[in-house]
């Protein structure tokens, strides 16, 4: 259930109270309470009462989807949220950590808060494959010790030696690092107005590329494992092809095997050339179900016969075809749009750029509709996909083809030409990315890229009937304190899933504010929100899935196995974010301008420097109970490469 501002903390190991805080209040913003529901206002509503209003209110959904990021590591000192210092140190997992230093000896590391005298818009990015992530989990009995985030990712640096580095022992203490409103004051300002989740978990403990399967499958492969044995996954999953996709291998439709003549998918140019060598890592055409089927409705089955190679890409959902086909009276809308994808070129982009697979900016594991042959090797599901840039334009010019779902994602560049505020970084061309991943994307352009997108969104006609939501498609490996629930085993008879926890906001004209939502979900959720927002069939209920469904449970003993949209416990579909009040018509709607930051503001990367964690209104837990935390020995942001930020 959810909770608002709730912030207890006690003090613990390496935590010491600042006698006599002074920390600058700031005055409540008379919007806010002009808009905020007081909870006694708000109407009791049936389940069905609530979606049937919601349904006739929200008629655009927009996920804005990040990448890489714990929910402790962004929000772990949020007030209100399950954070970092909500229990004692003694009771909250994994807060003091063993390391080993460049001696080899043993030393602890807890939390720690970094800011921009520590470069923390600009950090490197920390191990977070299947099986280093099951390693910083930490799993005893069946349970998630949470506890070996910053030794696994040491170890996985040592390369079996002894001793560690220093760069090994840097990764090792990054993991503990964690931020605040100072670093990202647009989010903290959108969890403060709107809802952030607290306790969803990212859907797969993996890498990238399972986040942005799940996204649109609420899955990751496991029921087209369950139908084709022999494509499951090798040892741990760590790398090369196979199902359920637990890493980041490139999709096949793009890639070198792909002989696709006229309308070949886009791959990185620096993708293409790895794989060229090795064509053995290139993931499996992925055949499992996605919500690209059921929001294509009533026209599915006519969109699929203009697929190239049927017998294979539709071989898994014969039977899905036919049962949306008949169930659904209308087709809906949905767009994929990635940086990079087509001929949009940064300005700050000095590589090549054209229609013919050189995509500079373009991350190509990221873009999940890609892995399917039903969408890339079918022209009429293929013309979804986009470029950031084309978003934009259908924003402004109010031209998005209507009623649906709408994906935005960044990328290793930015098309809005901003370069990081540290000039060594500037020089190095380094940490242009707008997907907020780290080792490529500066924060700050990162924050700037979602604030662009929600302007342009409460600017335009779309903001009276949408709903946004902003999540991350893993935790990046960083620490997090909230053990996930392990609903899956894989082939390799170790855990799947969850991994820890990421954050999401929901943004909407009808959503609550001041609130932190504690319902329990995960990446699926977002699909679920999908099914709810639209009546389309959950992928988990059609046919094709179902009958894999229950081959899993026969044969691994699971009720899990496949999409978790339906009704597997513990998996929101964020109903709960939402203001009954606002839905019934008994308070007003948000207006765009609540959810609008100054363009002044967005446009600036020195403006945002100077904002602090007081512009948003919201202090963090840790500064107002007077708890300092120390740097840990030789901390580095970016481990590895020279100390230059300024509080070296």
């Amino acid at each position: 259930m959810r909770r608002l501002f709730r912030s207890s903390c006690l003090l613990g190991a390496l935590i010491v109270p600042i006698v006599g805080n002074t920390s600058p209040k700031v005055k409540p913003d008379p919007l806010v309470a002009k808009y905020k529901v007081p909870h006694s206002q708000e109407p009791q509503l049936s389940r069905s009462k609530l979606l049937k209003l919601l349904r006739g209110k929200v008629k655009y959904l927009f996920v804005l989807y990040q990448e890489n990021r714990s929910f402790d590591s962004y929000f772990g000192t949020y007030p209100g949220a399950d954070g970092l210092y909500s229990q004692s140190a003694r009771k909250t997992p994994g807060f003091r950590e063993k390391l080993l230093n460049t001696k080899g000896q043993i030393f602890y590391v807890s939390p720690f808060r970094i800011g921009r005298k520590q470069d923390a818009q600009d950090l490197g990015s920390v191990g977070h494959s299947h099986p280093l992530t099951l390693a910083k989990l930490h799993i005893v009995n069946g349970k998630p010790q949470m506890d070996r985030f910053a030794l696994a990712e040491e170890r996985d640096h040592m390369h079996g030696a002894e001793v560690p580095t220093l760069r090994a022992m840097q990764y090792g203490e990054l993991e503990m690092a964690h931020e605040d409103g100072s670093t990202i004051p647009f989010l903290w300002r959108y969890a403060d107005r709107f809802v952030l989740c607290d306790h969803i978990f990212e859907e797969m403990a993996a890498d990238s590329t399972p986040g942005n399967l799940s996204i649109i499958a609420a899955q990751t492969g496991i029921t087209q494992w369950i139908r084709h044995p022999s494509l499951a996954f090798k040892g741990n999953g760590g790398s090369g092809p196979g199902l359920p996709v637990v890493n980041d291998s490139n999709p096949f439709w793009g890639s070198p095997l792909d002989k696709t003549v006229s309308g070949k998918m886009p791959y990185n140019p620096k993708d293409y050339k790895k794989e060229e060598k090795n064509p053995r890592k290139i993931q499996n055409n992925l055949t499992f179900a996605t919500l690209m089927l059921t929001l294509s409705g009533k026209a599915l089955p006519e969109e699929v016969t203009h697929d190239r190679a049927p017998s294979t890409d539709l071989a898994d959902i014969q039977h899905d075809i036919q049962a949306i086909g008949a169930k659904e009276n209308r087709t809906l809308n949905w767009g994929w749009y990635e940086e990079g994808f087509d001929r949009e070129p940064a300005s700050n982009d000095a590589g090549p750029v054209d229609a013919d697979g050189l995509h500079v900016s373009y991350v190509t594991h990221h873009n999940g509709p890609q892995y399917f042959g039903y969408i890339s090797n079918n022209p009429s599901m293929a013309s979804h996909l986009h470029g950031l840039g084309d978003f934009y334009k259908a924003v402004d010019s109010s031209s998005l083809p209507g009623p649906g779902v709408y994906y935005v994602k960044g990328g290793k560049l930015n098309i809005m030409g901003l370069k990081p505020l540290n000039p060594v970084l500037n020089m190095d061309g380094k940490f242009l990315g707008d997907d907020d991943h780290p080792g490529d994307s500066d924060s700050d352009i990162s924050e700037a890229m979602l604030a662009r997108t929600i302007n342009a969104i409460a600017k335009s006609k779309y903001w009276a009937h949408c709903a946004i939501v902003i999540t991350w498609d893993d935790a990046e490996g960083d620490y997090d304190h909230v053990p996930p629930h392990l609903l899956n085993i894989g082939p390799d008879g170790k855990p799947l899933s969850e991994g820890p926890r990421i954050p999401l906001l929901l943004i909407s004209p009808y959503a609550r504010t001041h609130t932190v939502d504690s319902a329990t979900g995960c990446t699926a959720s977002v699909v679920k929100l999908v099914d709810n927002l639209f009546d389309t069939i959950p992928l988990a209920n059609l046919p094709d899935e179902m009958q894999a469904r229950k081959e899993g449970l026969l044969k691994y003993h699971s009720a899990n196995m496949g999409p978790l949209d339906a009704d597997t416990p513990g998996i929101t579909g964020l109903l709960s974010a939402f203001d009954p009040a606002r839905l019934a018509g008994r308070a007003a709607a948000l207006p765009a301008s609540y959810a609008e930051i100054p363009d002044a503001l967005v446009d600036s990367l020195k403006a945002q420097e100077s904002l602090g964690w007081q512009w948003t209104g919201v202090e963090p837990v840790d500064i107002a109970r007077g708890i300092v935390t120390y740097l840990p020995p030789h901390f580095n942001p970016r481990p590895g490469q020279p100390a230059s930020y300024s509080g070296k």
